[in-house]
């Protein structure tokens, strides 16, 4: 059952309660995230997202993970582009006791100067080992490459150099402007009561501040840009990309099933073509990436030196040729996969929280999974075709190159 209430001091909450799972998720949402930093403090939010564990005014940050440890939950943050989440899921007995260390956590941490210093040289090894994993380092590049000199374009966890700028003083700054109770969304899920949670809340988060501002980011530009960057690698990692629509536009729906026909999972059309039919790769497939006001639909393909021409052609020919070959059959069949994904999804607590926050962030309300099956089924093939027309176009897309590629390639 789905409710939305507010706490005293004005945050948003929304539930979706239900007694048959023996879990329940706590998930504070910030409407912050890497886009809405400056250049010069790039990684800021991410490096909140640490420090809001290492001890508040009645607990140090070994008291803080045994606390979580002892009651076997799992109490963790993630950064994204446009929010910073924090959330603890707990057994339902543990609930009260869990969502008391978030609360703590989140409104009492004291951010003390030598876990400051300290922390700087954690996220600079999670920064170098990103770097070295070029599977992930090369979205952080592409997305470089798309965005130019916007929020967008920056890694999350910014750089060494501007995390080891970072001071006291810039992130108490930062939290004033961000962490109010105006920028924040709490989601709950599982097997809970809903009273006694806005309780449990109201007294936790009770010093949160109501001052109502935040960071409003500009609107980016999609760049079609061609970026190689040379790295002695054993494969070519390749991504590419095309101008897509923000989270909440109403052909989201024929967006979804566009990327899981083109490469989302074994049957979608770049699998089958370029691995399975072809063998030229291990690892391909195509992702969305939307925002508020913008959106990225994209591919990546890792590649042999001998193979990622032949492979980037491919990719291009089969982006072309979809609004010619796509069936009916094909169309039907997506839908199933789609809904299929949706619903199993759906088992597990820490997504219906999630799920939940996203709605209520992008969308302001609350749709059912029987909602958002009825606009899927309603999606015809002319529908995705005309989107196929708007987003593939062959002058509109975007290259990133990471590895022993040559300076130049043909698309």
């Amino acid at each position: 059952m789905f409710q939305k209430v507010y706490l005293e001091n004005g945050i948003p909450v929304v539930f979706e309660e239900n007694n048959s799972f023996r879990s329940a998720v706590l998930g504070i949402w910030v409407k912050t995230g890497s886009r809405h930093e400056t250049e010069e403090k790039s990684g800021i939010s991410h490096f909140i997202e640490h420090l809001l564990f290492k001890g508040t005014g009645t607990r140090s940050a070994e008291d803080i993970a045994v606390e979580a440890d002892a009651m076997g939950s799992d109490l963790n943050a993630f950064t994204s582009r446009e929010n910073t989440t924090f959330y603890i899921k707990v057994l339902d007995e543990f609930f009260e006791k869990g969502s008391g260390l978030l609360c703590d956590i989140f409104a009492n941490s004291i951010f003390d100067p030598n876990e400051i210093e300290k922390e700087k040289r954690v996220v600079d090894e999670e920064i170098r080992l990103s770097e070295d994993t070029p599977d992930d380092h090369v979205f952080d590049l592409f997305n470089s490459c798309i965005w130019g000199d916007n929020g967008l374009s920056r890694p999350i966890l910014g750089s060494a150099k501007t995390v080891g700028g970072i001071t006291r003083g810039n992130i108490l700054e930062y939290l004033e402007k961000s962490y109010n109770s105006n920028n924040i969304v709490i989601a709950i899920a599982g097997n809970i009561d809903t009273e006694s949670c806005v309780r449990l809340l109201n007294a936790g988060l009770s010093g949160v501040s109501t001052f109502k501002n935040g960071i409003k980011p500009e609107k980016p530009f999609f760049n079609s840009a061609v970026k190689v960057h040379q790295k002695d690698l054993s494969e070519v990692h390749i991504c590419m990309g095309f101008e897509s629509i923000p989270n909440n536009s109403p052909e989201r729906y024929a967006l979804h099933i566009l990327n899981t026909l083109f490469g989302s999972g074994v049957s979608s059309r770049l699998f089958q073509e370029i691995r399975e039919k072809r063998g030229l790769v291990y690892s391909i497939y195509s992702f969305l990436s939307s925002y508020q006001d913008t959106g990225c639909m994209g591919i990546y393909a890792g590649a042999s030196v001998q193979n990622y021409q032949k492979v980037i052609d491919l990719i291009m020919k089969e982006s072309c040729s979809l609004k010619d070959t796509i069936s009916e059959r094909e169309l039907q069949r997506t839908k199933k996969q789609l809904k299929g994904n949706m619903l199993l999804a759906l088992e597990s607590t820490t997504a219906r929280m999630n799920n939940i926050a996203k709605q209520e962030i992008y969308y302001g309300r609350n749709f059912t999974p029987e909602e958002v099956i009825t606009e899927i089924e309603q999606v015809g093939l002319e529908d995705v075709r005309a989107l196929l027309d708007r987003i593939f176009r062959r002058d509109k897309v975007a290259v990133t190159l990471l590895g022993p590629a040559a300076d130049e390639f043909s698309l």
